[in-house]
C-alpha cells in the first residue's frame, strides 16, 4: 500500500523540467550548495564552540557559572526568534530575509573571534543567534520555493536532513580540530568566509519567493518571542539548577501563559504569525511532535559522550572531536540513498525503521560504564544512531512541508525549527537533571557513579525515542490508501 501520495500545488513552481526542477532554476546544484553551506554553519555553530569552552574560559576569564552562557546566549536568541524569522520571510521575501540574516550572523561571528572580554563574546553569540533565527526558517522555505514538489525536492530535503542531523557531530569534529591545531578564535572565524560567499551568491542563484501582502502580527510576535525565549531559558536554567529552581519554574510558568495567549491571539488574527491551520492535519501535527522528540533524544547523547570521551577515555579536544567521525561519515554516505529509500518504502515506513534503529542505538548506550571502550562499545551505537537519524529527518520534513500554500512555508519552516530547538533544550535539561540526581546520591562522585548517571540519562533518551516511534506508528497511519496530506 503506497504512502507516498502528495498534494500538488497550483503555483508556478509546480511546472517542472524533465529533471524535476523548477524551470526558473538554472543551476540547481549551486542553489542547493548555497543553502546547505548556510545550513551547515548555523547548525554546527550550536556545537562547534563546545570543545573550545575550556580555552575560552582561560583566555576571557569566564567563571564556571557563566561559561555555559557562551552556548546559552546563542540558543536563547535562536529559539526565541525563529517564529518571527519565519513570518518575516513570508512578508518581506525569503531570499531578502535570508541574506540579511546571513550578513548579521557572519558579522557577529567575526566579532566573536575578535572578542577581548566575556561580555563582548556573549553579545556576539546572541547576535549570531538572532542572525540564525532570521535566516534559518528561510533556508527550508527556499528549498520549497526553488525545488518543485516531488523527486527534486525530496533529494534537496534529503541533503538538508543529512546536514541538519550531522551538523552537531561535524561541529564537534571541527571544534576539536580548530582548537587543537590553532586557537579557539577560529571556531568563529571559520564561518566568516562561508557566510560572505553565501551572502554574495544567494541573490544570483536563489529565486525570490512572492511577497505575501500584509503586515506583521505585532501582538503575536511579542507573545511568541517572549514565550519561546522564556520556555528555552526555563529549560536551560533547569539544566543548571535542577527542577526545584524557583527562577526556572517561574520562567516555564510564564512561558505557558505567554504561549497560550499567543495561540488565542493567533486564532483571532487576520494575518497570523503562525497559521493555526498548520495543526489541522493529524499527520502534520504528528510530524511536529516527532521533530520535538528526536532532538531531545540526540542532543543529550552528544553532550554526555563528549564528556565521557574527555573525562573517562582521556582524549584531547582534537581526538574527542575526531571520535564523532563515524557518525558524520555514515550520515554523509546515507544522504546519497535516503531519497531513494523513501521512494521504495514511503515516508511512514522509512520513519518507523529509522526510529527503531535509534531506539536500539540508545539502548546499546545504556550499557555504558567506567570500563566502556570506544572501539567496542561506542562506534557501533554511533553508526546505528547515524543510520536511524538519516532515515528519520527526511520523512519528517517531507510530511510536514508537503501540501503547504506558498504563503505558509516560511511560518511552517520556522515552527519546525522551533520544535527542534525546544526539543534539544528539553532533552538536555532533563538528562542533565537526571545525571545530577544520580551522582548526587552516590557516596562518592567516582567514575562509576558518573557512568551510572549517564546510563540513567540514556534510559530517559530511550523513552524520548520510543515516544517518537509510537507517534509515527499511530499518528501517521493512513486512513485510506489515497489519503492526501492537507
Amino acid at each position: 500500500m503506497s504512502e507516498r501520495t502528495v498534494v500538488s500545488r497550483p503555483d508556478s513552481l509546480n511546472s517542472t523540467t524533465p529533471d524535476g526542477n523548477s524551470p526558473l532554476l538554472k543551476r540547481p546544484g549551486i542553489t542547493l550548495a548555497i543553502l546547505l553551506s548556510w545550513a551547515l554553519i548555523y547548525i554546527l555553530d550550536a556545537s562547534i564552540v563546545t570543545i573550545a569552552l575550556p580555552h575560552i574560559q582561560t583566555d576571557l576569564g569566564f567563571s564556571n557559572a557563566s561559561l555555559s552562557w557562551v552556548l546559552n546566549a546563542y540558543t536563547l536568541a535562536f529559539g526565541g526568534l525563529l517564529l518571527l524569522g519565519g513570518r518575516a520571510g513570508d512578508i518581506l521575501g525569503r531570499r531578502r530575509v535570508f541574506v540579511a540574516g546571513v550578513i548579521l550572523f557572519t558579522a557577529a561571528s567575526f566579532l566573536g573571534g575578535l572578542s577581548t572580554s566575556a561580555e563582548m563574546l556573549l553579545v556576539a553569540r546572541a547576535l549570531q543567534g538572532v542572525g540564525a533565527a532570521i535566516a534559518g526558517p528561510s533556508t527550508l522555505a527556499l528549498i520549497v520555493t526553488n525545488f518543485s514538489e516531488g523527486p527534486a525536492r525530496s533529494r534537496a530535503l534529503s541533503m538538508f536532513a543529512a546536514v541538519a542531523s550531522s551538523g552537531l557531530a561535524i561541529g564537534m569534529i571541527a571544534g576539536g580540530l580548530l582548537t587543537g591545531l590553532s586557537s579557539w578564535r577560529w571556531v568563529f572565524f571559520v564561518t566568516v568566509p562561508i557566510g560572505v560567499a553565501v551572502a554574495i551568491l544567494a541573490p544570483r542563484f536563489l529565486e525570490e519567493s512572492p511577497r505575501s501582502p500584509g503586515r506583521f502580527d505585532l501582538a503575536g510576535a511579542v507573545t511568541a518571542t517572549l514565550g519561546m525565549t522564556s520556555l528555552v531559558y526555563g529549560f536551560i536554567r533547569t539544566a543548571e539548577g535542577g527542577w526545584n529552581d524557583g527562577i526556572a519554574l517561574g520562567s516555564l510558568a510564564l512561558a505557558v501563559v505567554l504561549l497560550v495567549t499567543f495561540v488565542l491571539l493567533e486564532a483571532r488574527a487576520r494575518q497570523p504569525l503562525m497559521p493555526l491551520g498548520l495543526f489541522a492535519s493529524r499527520r502534520r501535527t504528528s510530524a511536529l511532535l516527532i521533530m520535538l522528540m528526536v532532538p531531545a533524544t540526540m542532543f543529550g547523547i552528544f553532550y554526555f559522550l563528549t564528556l565521557f570521551m574527555q573525562t573517562f577515555l582521556g582524549l584531547s579536544p582534537l581526538l574527542a572531536g575526531l571520535a564523532f567521525m563515524p557518525f558524520a561519515v555514515t550520515m554523509f554516505l546515507m544522504s546519497r540513498f535516503t531519497s531513494r529509500i523513501m521512494e521504495q518504502l514511503g515516508a511512514r515506513r522509512m520513519l518507523i525503521v529509522g526510529l527503531v534503529l535509534m531506539v536500539a542505538a540508545v539502548l546499546w548506550l545504556t550499557q555504558i560504564s567506567a570500563t566502556t571502550r570506544y572501539d567496542l562499545n561506542l562506534v557501533g551505537p554511533l553508526v546505528m544512531l547515524s543510520v536511524g537519524a538519516s532515515m528519520t529527518f527526511l520523512p519528517v520534513n517531507v510530511t510536514f512541508l508537503s501540501g503547504l500554500r506558498p504563503d505558509e512555508s516560511g511560518a511552517a519552516s520556522g515552527l519546525l525549527q522551533t520544535m527542534q530547538q525546544v526539543g534539544a533544550a528539553v532533552g538536555l535539561s532533563v538528562l542533565v537533571t537526571v545525571y545530577g540526581n544520580v551522582t548526587a546520591h552516590a557516596a562518592t562522585v567516582s567514575h562509576a557513579a558518573q557512568a551510572a548517571g549517564m546510563a540513567t540519562g540514556f534510559t530517559v533518551s530511550v523513552a524520548f525515542a520510543l515516544t517518537a516511534l509510537v507517534i509515527a506508528v499511530v499518528g501517521l497511519r493512513e486512513r485510506s490508501p489515497r489519503t492526501a496530506l492537507r
